[in-house]
């Protein structure tokens, strides 16, 4: 009788009943904490995706922001520059070159570039900035040269000598070149031990390697690059050049 008792409907007793609903609670504790865990590690997933997202956007933000910056330092003419043209800071028209001394195309540039301004000298103001390329040798010393010319006033008129003779010293050694730029400030009648002394200083060097290194940030890879109003610009002949400057005017 007592066997008897101890049994429920189907033969199965009521200790063998209350295993199976334990084991059937810690199945479904288990389950729920599997599904806890999933639910965790979805939204841990979700966070760094969401973290990820506002990285590339802070990124994309930036990047443009700094692109920006650059194009509005290549559309501004400072106090560091050398300027020709018009006196008026305010003037409508600005134009930029990145050029180099030693650059067979910006030789040819350069007259194009003088008949402008002997133009349209009163309407734009231009600006001259060093952009010398490594594989011409007496690039950098022809731009220091220029540079310690301007320390006694006469930036333009070596910028003159140093395009118009380059077919003479482009050729030469470096130390050939060296006695050809104080030839040129000989000519001009500058103080030599200046010259000299101001062509090595670091002053003159950092600006000129300044100068190249903002022309790359606004992306300048080739001379001579023009900036018309921060906007480059490739006229191939004067009538281009003449015909963008015109357009500039007329707005």
């Amino acid at each position: 009788m007592e066997n008897q008792n101890n049994q429920v409907a189907g033969g199965v007793s009521p200790k063998e009943l209350y295993d199976r609903e334990k084991r059937e609670r810690e199945a479904a504790k288990n389950t729920g904490n599997k599904n806890s865990e999933k639910k965790g590690g979805g939204f841990v997933w979700l966070i760094v995706v969401l973290l990820i997202i506002g990285g590339l956007g802070s990124l994309l933000y930036f990047s443009a922001k700094s692109r920006v910056e650059d194009l509005a330092a290549v559309s501004q003419i400072t106090a560091d520059d050398w300027i020709k043209g018009s006196d008026n800071p305010q003037a409508k028209v600005a134009i930029i070159e990145y050029s180099d001394f030693e650059c067979p195309a910006c030789a040819s540039y350069y007259p194009l570039v003088k008949q402008l301004l002997a133009t349209y000298g009163n309407d734009v103001r231009f600006a001259y900035r060093h952009f010398p390329l490594p594989q011409h040798k007496n690039a950098e010393p022809a731009a220091y040269a220029a540079e310690a010319a301007g320390k006694q006033g006469k930036f333009w008129e070596m910028h003159d000598l140093l395009f118009e003779n380059q077919a003479i010293w482009e050729e030469q050694s470096v130390a050939e070149a060296d006695t050809t730029f104080i030839g040129y400030a000989t000519t001009l009648g500058l103080d030599l031990v200046k010259f000299n002394t101001d062509r090595g200083n670091n002053e003159i060097k950092d600006k000129v390697a300044a100068q190249a290194t903002g022309g790359v940030t606004a992306g300048v890879g080739a001379t001579p690059t023009f900036f018309l109003g921060g906007r480059k610009i490739t006229p191939r002949n004067y009538q281009e050049l003449e015909s963008l400057v015109k357009d500039a005017l007329d707005q």
